[in-house]
This record gives structure tokens, C-alpha cells and sequence, in this order.
């Protein structure tokens, strides 16, 4: 009985052996070319979902099964990859673990600075680092001579770019410039009338200010009208992001009363009007609120400070001491 169990389960392994194989090894005609994109930190298992989803392989548990058995499960390297129309899954898992992606995407995140793109863009593997070490001044003259010598911040729009594997950077900063260019020549284009920008660029430095004060869809309009109707009365835009901007490395995670009081270029408590450049890369909504403030006549606003992100708006001073003591002084 036990030599008969035996037998029969050796029989069931083969089997199963040869099916798993099968799966693996034998190639799937899709009849299509077929690209996915790996994103970072993505693991075998949604990749196989995916491409189950789409009848790539024939089976995702088969696919995942083998990347935990090579150790690669979690180690696939990001980029955008061409299949080719006939391919087995352990041609998939290959491409995706060790050769290099046909394309490589790069995510430059709304709200950051230019600073930070740079860092991105020179920790990305798979793309020649050309400007490495290049000047912002050397890096503007490259992308767009006829900004040579202008600040690089806000010039680039944040979105999902791709490159070709092994090509340069440079090709990632000049299509983000270039589509920074096109998107705020849109708004600047259909912007409401009356607004106090005197060209393009001052509308981006706005919508930098206002990318920077919320996330919150509902609050851009109004934080621009805000912004709009002080700039045409002459008051001080007092916005904090600009001040931390203008602090530089010595802003430590707070800002303090001394902080408010420091005199730089983009302390916006002493300084009336805009900062001199933007102070982070706003995305289209920022621009678009921008160029279309809400029209209501609110001079303040103040965080409610209830995990909403939304702000409470004022009309005058009293209407916002009154709102500053019940969202931050809690009294």
C-alpha cells in the first residue's frame, strides 16, 4: 500500500512538474507586442496580475512562484519594457530582473523643488547621467538658451516622463521644461482679465505660492483670490512657504517669530509683492487656479487644522483673529 502511495504520488509530482514547466518555459503567442511599466517598489505580484489581466502569461501563479524561487520577487528594475508578441513567462521574469528596461520612467512630484528634481533625476538608474554635476546655470543654458542665466525653479512640470534606457537625462529636463512652457502659455492664455501679473512668468511664481499652501482642490481658487486681491491693494502676501523658502538650509522643520522678522528677498511679511521666482514646480491645477481665482473678496485665510487640510477664509482682520483663535489658538 505504502509502495503503491508512493508510486502514485511520484507520478502526481511529475506531472505537476512537467504543467509548472510547461507554463514557465513553453512561450504564449499574444499576437501583439505588449509593453508594461514597473514602477519603484512594485512586487512580482501585481506585475503578474497585470499581466494576466492583459492574457500575457498563462498563468501569474506560475510567474510568481519562479521569481520567489530566483530570489527576485521584489527586485524587478523599473522602467517600461517591450515584450515581444510570442514570450514565455521566464522570458518576462529574464527581462525584468537583470536586462535593462527599454524605457525608463521618471516621477517629478508637484510641490517640489527643482532641488529635488535634480536629485531624482541623478539617483535614476538606467539613464546616463550627462548633467551630473553641471550648474543650474550650465543646465538652463543646455535646455533653453534663451533662459540662460534665469532661476531653473518652477520652469519644469511636474508629471511621469520616459527616457530611453542608456539615453541622456538631459532629454527628461527638456521635455519637463518644455511642457512647463506649453501648460503655463495655456493658462497665461486663457486667464481671467484684470489680474495683476505682468507676464507669464508672475503667474508662475503665484501658482508656486499656491501649490505650496494646499493640496486641497476645493482651497486653490479662494488661497489665489486671497493672493490676487492683496497684490492689487498693495498688502503683503505674508505667506510662510515663501519665508521657508528664502530660509534655505536653515529652515530646521519650523518656522519661528525671528524667522518672519529676517529680512531675505522671499520673506513676503517685509517685502511687498511676489517673490522674486517661484518657490516650488506647480502642477496644471495650481496654474489653473492661478489664472482663475475665485473672485471672492477674502484678504486671509488660516488652516482649520482638522486633518481636512481645508482653510477657513476672512474678509477682514477681525473676522480672521477670530478664526486664528479657534482653529490654532484653540480658545
Amino acid at each position: 500500500m505504502l509502495r503503491k502511495l508512493l508510486k502514485w504520488s511520484a507520478v502526481f509530482l511529475t506531472a505537476a512538474a512537467v504543467v509548472f514547466a510547461a507554463l514557465l518555459f513553453v512561450p504564449k503567442d499574444n499576437g501583439r507586442a505588449y509593453r508594461i511599466k514597473i514602477v519603484k517598489n512594485q512586487g512580482i505580484s501585481s506585475v503578474g496580475r497585470k499581466l494576466a489581466e492583459d492574457r500575457i502569461v498563462f498563468s501569474r501563479y506560475v510567474l510568481a512562484a519562479a521569481a520567489y524561487v530566483l530570489g527576485v520577487h521584489n527586485r524587478l528594475h523599473t522602467g517600461t519594457y517591450r515584450l515581444p508578441s510570442e514570450v514565455s513567462a521566464w522570458d518576462i521574469l529574464q527581462k525584468m530582473r537583470g536586462g535593462r528596461p527599454d524605457s525608463v520612467t521618471v516621477q517629478i512630484i508637484e510641490g517640489s523643488r527643482f532641488a529635488h528634481m535634480r536629485r531624482t533625476i541623478d539617483s535614476t538608474p538606467d539613464i546616463g547621467h550627462d548633467t551630473k554635476g553641471w550648474s543650474d546655470e550650465k543646465l538652463m543654458a543646455e535646455i533653453a538658451p534663451e533662459a540662460a542665466g534665469g532661476n531653473p525653479e518652477g520652469r519644469f512640470f511636474p508629471d511621469s516622463y520616459e527616457a530611453g534606457a542608456g539615453g541622456s537625462d538631459l532629454q527628461i529636463y527638456k521635455a519637463a521644461y518644455r511642457a512647463m512652457q506649453r501648460r503655463l502659455n495655456e493658462a497665461w492664455a486663457g486667464r481671467q482679465e484684470g489680474l495683476p501679473y505682468k507676464d507669464p512668468y508672475e503667474m508662475l511664481i503665484l501658482a508656486s505660492l499656491i501649490e505650496k499652501e494646499t493640496g486641497h482642490e476645493a482651497d486653490r481658487a479662494r488661497i489665489a483670490s486671497v493672493f490676487v486681491n492683496r497684490l492689487k491693494i498693495g498688502m503683503r502676501l505674508q505667506t510662510d512657504p515663501s519665508v521657508i523658502y528664502g530660509m534655505g538650509d536653515a529652515y530646521k522643520g519650523k518656522i519661528r517669530k525671528a524667522d518672519l522678522r529676517r529680512d531675505t528677498p522671499y520673506n513676503t511679511y517685509t517685502r511687498a509683492g511676489l517673490p522674486p521666482t517661484p518657490i516650488a514646480l506647480p502642477g496644471k491645477a495650481a496654474l489653473d487656479a492661478a489664472a482663475h481665482p475665485s473672485g471672492e473678496d477674502y484678504l486671509y485665510f488660516v488652516s482649520k487644522m482638522d486633518g481636512t487640510g481645508l482653510s477657513r477664509f476672512s474678509r477682514d482682520l477681525d473676522e480672521h483673529n477670530a478664526a486664528v483663535r479657534k482653529y490654532i489658538l484653540k480658545k
